[in-house]
């Protein structure tokens, strides 16, 4: 079997992930921090590591390789999402600059830890760029798509450009719309999760025209999230391999057209590791190898 990073959908071999006791670590570090990273809620620690538990689980029973990126007192709860800071390519890793103050300090654990482990890394995301790894999916394995948000900027996808361009990947830039505004976390993924070649799941009401229409010129069929289901995260869904996904509970309509379409759907609870921080199934991994 081949092995590609440049994939959301093939069958997932290998994933690093941040369990809760590396990313929340206490009641004390929850208290600290949750206010000002703008958490919906507080996240209660005993269900956080009940619901991570079973999320972990599900990774598992699917003989999906987990590595987890160590405890590290110097970032923050917002790292259990960690496929934010850097992104994974054919020709090894780019780190990312986030566009979130407070997850500053986690693209440097994520260089370190792949250094430790051998993994190559292509290069790094410089100030004053920015870019969130929530921006950016691939469509093909020679074409990426990156979302021009509050989290990533112009120079940021410049300089994603000049590293990858030269090495033959196409970079489609999304110029998403402002939403909720620089303090909401709004990626590209947010709005558009890859679950197979010709399928992916939508939410087309804040998705711009030009990609919608690239992705039907692609014959890729939408899904489409009904509004009531976006905010609880409906959108927010995980390939483990065509059509074989993961997402949050609650979100029944989505579960429903997900299955009408051949879909097997798992579900797990994520009030607290999920919902209130606003980072569902795609955030909480960062997927590396998946196998044609």
């Amino acid at each position: 079997m081949a092995i590609t990073y440049h994939s959301e959908y093939l069958k997932l071999q290998s994933v690093f992930i941040t369990p809760v006791k590396h990313a929340f670590v206490s009641d004390n570090r929850i208290n600290q921090q949750w206010k000002a990273l703008n958490y919906l809620a507080r996240p209660n620690l005993t269900n956080a590591f009940e619901e991570y538990e079973a999320f972990q689980a599900y990774l598992s029973q699917k003989n999906i390789q987990l590595l987890n990126f160590p405890l590290d007192s110097q970032v923050q709860i917002d790292s259990i999402y960690c496929r934010d800071a850097s992104i994974a390519t054919n020709f090894g890793m780019i780190i990312c600059n986030m566009g979130k103050e407070g997850r500053s300090l986690e693209p440097q654990l994520h260089k370190q830890t792949y250094e430790n482990c051998d993994i190559p890394i292509l290069g790094k995301i410089e100030s004053p760029g920015t870019i969130e790894g929530g921006d950016v999916a691939w469509l093909d394995e020679s074409t990426l798509a990156v979302g021009h948000t509050y989290r990533t900027n112009l120079e940021g996808i410049r300089q994603i450009k000049a590293l990858l361009e030269p090495k033959g990947i196409n970079i489609i830039v999304v110029n998403l719309p402002h939403y909720k505004g620089k303090e909401d976390v709004f990626h590209l993924m947010s709005i558009f999760s890859p679950i197979d070649k010709d399928l992916a799941v939508v939410y087309s009401p804040l998705m711009p025209i030009a990609f919608r229409n690239e992705l039907i010129h692609r014959n890729i069929q939408l899904i489409e999230v009904p509004e009531d289901e976006f905010e609880s995260m409906g959108c927010n869904v995980l390939a483990l391999a065509p059509r074989d996904c993961l997402m949050v509970s609650g979100n029944s309509k989505t579960l429903k057209l997900l299955k009408d379409n051949g879909c097997r759907v798992t579900v797990y609870q994520g009030d607290d590791i999920s919902l209130k921080g606003g980072g569902g199934p795609t955030c909480l991994t960062r997927p590396l190898e998946r196998f044609y």
